[in-house]
C-alpha cells in the first residue's frame, strides 16, 4: 500500500493495538504532526475553494478543474473540429447514396467545415459560442440541399447544446 491509501485505511480501521479516538492516550504532544489539520477527502476537495476549506455561504462550488475556462474552450473547439471532420468525410457517402449532391452543395459543405475549423481556433472570443450556435443552424438549413445534411445538423446541434450546458454548469 502507498502512503495516502495506507493512511486512509488506518484512519477507517485502526489496528487493535492502537488506541481509538477519544482515549486518554490519544492526546498528541504540542507541535506534533497530529496538530496539523486532517487531509480532506476527495469529495471535500471538490466542494471546497481550496483543499481543506469549506465554501462560504453563497459561494459557488468549484469545478475541480485547474483552468475551467480553458477546459470549456477545449470542449467547444473539439466539438467544432469533430464537426468539420465529419462534414468533409461525409461528402463522398452523400454523393454515392444521394446522387444529387452537386458542385454547389459540395462547396457549401466544405465552406461549413472551414467555418467550423476557424471557429474552433477562436474559441477564446465570447462571440465564438454564438457563432457556433449559428453554424449549427446553417448546417440544418443545408438540409435543403440533401436530407442527410439536415440529419447531421440535428446531431451536431444536440452535441452543441450539450457543450453549452457543460459551459454553463462549469463557468456559471
Amino acid at each position: 500500500m502507498t502512503g495516502p491509501e495506507r493512511d486512509r485505511r488506518t484512519a477507517e480501521h485502526p489496528p487493535a493495538d492502537q488506541p481509538t479516538a477519544g482515549s486518554p492516550t490519544d492526546q498528541p504532544a504540542e507541535g506534533s504532526p497530529a496538530d496539523q489539520p486532517a487531509v480532506a477527502s476527495p469529495t471535500d476537495q471538490l466542494t471546497a475553494g481550496s483543499p481543506g476549506e469549506e465554501p462560504a455561504v453563497g459561494q459557488a462550488r468549484r469545478s475541480g478543474l485547474r483552468n475551467p475556462e480553458r477546459a470549456v474552450r477545449g470542449l467547444g473547439a473539439g466539438t467544432l473540429s469533430l464537426e468539420a471532420l465529419v462534414l468533409v468525410l461525409a461528402i463522398q457517402p452523400i454523393r454515392v447514396v444521394g446522387g444529387d449532391l452537386g458542385g454547389a452543395a459540395i462547396a457549401v459543405v466544405v465552406a461549413l467545415a472551414v467555418v467550423a475549423i476557424l471557429l474552433a481556433g477562436v474559441m477564446r472570443r465570447p462571440w465564438a459560442w454564438h457563432a457556433g450556435t449559428a453554424l449549427q443552424g446553417l448546417l440544418m438549413l443545408a438540409g435543403l440541399l440533401h436530407w442527410s445534411l439536415f440529419a447531421l445538423g440535428v446531431i451536431f446541434a444536440l452535441v452543441w447544446v450539450y457543450a453549452l450546458h457543460v459551459r454553463r454548469v462549469i463557468l456559471g
